[in-house]
């Protein structure tokens, strides 16, 4: 993937004035606010970690940032690894999400959504083969990340759906870290693995970081979090049910 370098300092992802509620249709439309005036940016190596309590719209920041969650007002401005150009994910343009997703954004969700019947490796090398990668070299890729993260090879070549919640989140893990998007998205991604796993995970999101790769993340796990926070943002102070 071929990528424009950003001015060094300037942001990869900026936030401002980004507002989100959800509409509650089987009461009545009642309006439920989350978020109001969320405004940070993430540039090149750092490691913002969104902090506070359950319920304040950590998730929500961070699905929105992915395009999954439009936004009620304000503007998401990513740089488009492909032009250099900033791009205003929060518009909803669902070419320029996909266009973002494919070059730019990646993502780490906690949960493996997989196709059925395609095996681990082919999970995990999909990015790779979309990007133009060759299947041979992408399957290589995704086998040697695989076995970084202590996945047994007998499991490669099986659907993920039978797997244990930690073999299920190694492979998604896989997949998120093997491609070079410069902005990286972590949902909680050490929740469900054992200590030698989350080690691993650390080394390589520290390795991300000295790439220049820019990391947005939710870490419950303490030890994570200070293992790899550049910055710590207070989503507390965006959230409109604690402003209520």
């Amino acid at each position: 993937m071929s990528t424009i370098p950003s001015p060094a300092g300037e942001a990869l992802l900026s936030v401002d004035g980004v507002a989100k509620s959800f509409t509650m249709h089987l009461r009545g439309g009642l309006r439920l606010p989350v978020v109001r005036n969320v405004a940070f940016s993430l540039r090149a190596g750092e490691c913002v970690v969104l902090g506070g309590p359950s319920g304040v719209g950590k998730s929500s920041i961070l699905r929105m940032v992915y395009g999954n969650y439009a936004v009620d007002e304000g503007a998401i401005l990513v740089r488009d690894a492909g032009t250099g150009a900033m791009e205003d994910l929060g518009a909803g343009d669902p070419r320029t999400v996909l266009r973002l997703r494919e070059r730019s954004i990646g993502y780490v969700s906690q949960f493996l959504r997989a196709v059925p019947r395609a095996s681990a490796l082919e999970v995990v090398a999909d990015p790779l083969v979309r990007l133009g990668v060759g299947r041979d070299e992408a399957g290589a890729r995704a086998a040697a990340m695989l076995a970084r993260l202590n996945l047994p090879e007998a499991l490669f070549d099986l659907p993920p759906a039978t797997f244990s919640g930690g073999e299920k989140q190694r492979v998604n893990i896989a997949r998120g870290f093997l491609t070079d998007h410069p902005i990286l998205l972590l949902d909680e991604p050490t929740a469900s693995l054992d200590s030698a796993n989350r080690d691993v995970v650390v080394a390589m999101i520290r390795e991300k970081l000295v790439r220049g790769v820019a990391i947005l993340g939710i870490f419950h796990d303490e030890p994570v979090r200070e293992a790899v926070a550049t910055r710590i943002l207070d989503v507390s102070r965006f959230s409109a049910r604690l402003a209520a």
